[in-house]
């Protein structure tokens, strides 16, 4: 098949340290190029891919301060996706409501994997493209109110080969919190598990401009380098060490997480997760073996002590069989086979799926 990938600018594809998004994009494309598909990216200029990279900015948004008004460059870029959109068999769109009036004004078929939440202004877009092919990357997720066209649920997966597995945690043993220093991502209420529990968190992630005010209220007083400590962001590897040399990472979430790929990170590394009953989490941890779900912060430090419970290998073999690049792949391989198929068929052309298929694929 010829697939166009359409990622968002802000972060580089893959990104360097936290960006979840643009970390699926990376590892979808180049798998679907492993396996013989013919795949363009449209992403910023310097994202590293197997695929062709198409780019209308040369670095990650979020690096250029010179930058006053972002929504110029994400036009850009979907404009440079929909003016070839005779080239491919599909575009598959990562950046939400913002491809919906493009992909109304061609024939080539556009799938939306939903990656965020819904909110008061986009459920406006999102009306107006229902009908248009959706992906949840949860069941949690859907929203049955405003009736969109969702045909499949896809889990974000990683490349688990890339996670060295720790069969023990570190001595002396930690806690660890990984993610955005946000209200919603609940750094606050790690601080405050740890505090109770009696025990040393570690944290890491980055602090978005709209969080600074937060991060320097609710957060920085309570770093002291020693119970509490704050590592900054950390890249790959930095994450598999302290997700895996922790004794349990914690995911205290305030909102509707739509995925949380934090917790399948901490569980290849070996590590349960403790986290909030909220949004996707119950479909991500399987409670009492690869972590505790949890519903309410008492609950939290509760389930610190009965982590030793849990099998760390358990965790590792749970993402290798559920949340691996390859389940990823497959479950959007059958996705635009479906889409495809469904758009041949109503323009009376189904017999030649079969030819595009054997000849793309």
């Amino acid at each position: 098949m010829r697939i166009a990938q359409v990622a968002p600018l802000w972060e580089r594809v893959p990104p360097p340290a936290y960006g979840g998004i643009e970390l699926v994009v990376g590892l979808l494309t180049d798998e679907l190029v492993r396996r013989g598909h013919e795949v363009t990216l449209f992403a910023s200029g310097d994202s590293i891919s197997l695929a062709k990279l198409v780019s209308v900015h040369p670095r990650a948004l979020r690096l250029d301060r010179t930058i006053k008004d972002y929504s110029v460059y994400e036009t850009l870029n979907l404009a440079s996706a929909y003016e070839r959109a005779e080239e491919f068999d599909i575009i598959h769109s990562h950046i939400g409501h913002g491809a919906l009036a493009y992909a109304n004004l061609v024939t080539t078929p556009t799938v939306h994997t939903l990656h965020g939440i819904f909110t008061s202004d986009n459920e406006k877009m999102f009306s107006f493209g229902k009908k248009q092919p959706y992906v949840s990357i949860s069941d949690a997720q859907r929203e049955p109110r405003l009736g969109l066209n969702c045909i499949a649920t896809v889990y974000n997966g990683i490349d688990v080969s890339s996670y060295n597995f720790h069969a023990q945690p570190e001595d002396p043993p930690y806690l660890a919190f990984l993610g955005r220093m946000s209200p919603e991502k609940g750094a606050h209420l790690a601080i405050e598990i740890a505090k109770q529990a009696g025990w040393c968190l570690k944290m890491a992630g980055k602090v978005d401009v709209v969080d600074v005010e937060y991060f320097e209220k609710e957060i920085k007083p309570h770093i002291d380098g020693e119970q509490i400590q704050y590592l900054g962001e950390a890249n790959h590897a930095q994450k598999n060490a302290l997700m895996g040399g922790a004794f349990a990472t914690l995911f205290p979430i305030t909102w509707r997480e739509p995925f949380g790929l934090v917790m399948v990170e901490s569980m290849a590394s070996g590590t349960p997760v403790i986290a909030m009953n909220l949004g996707s989490t119950e479909e991500v941890i399987s409670h009492g073996k690869t972590g505790f779900l949890c519903n309410n912060l008492q609950e939290c430090i509760s389930a610190v002590d009965r982590v030793i419970e849990l099998d760390r290998y358990t965790c590792r073999q749970y993402v290798e069989d559920l949340f691996s690049v390859e389940q990823m792949t497959d479950g959007y391989e059958a996705v635009y086979q479906k889409i495809i198929a469904e758009r041949f068929s109503r323009n009376g052309h189904s017999r030649n799926l079969i030819a595009l298929s054997s000849d793309r694929i």
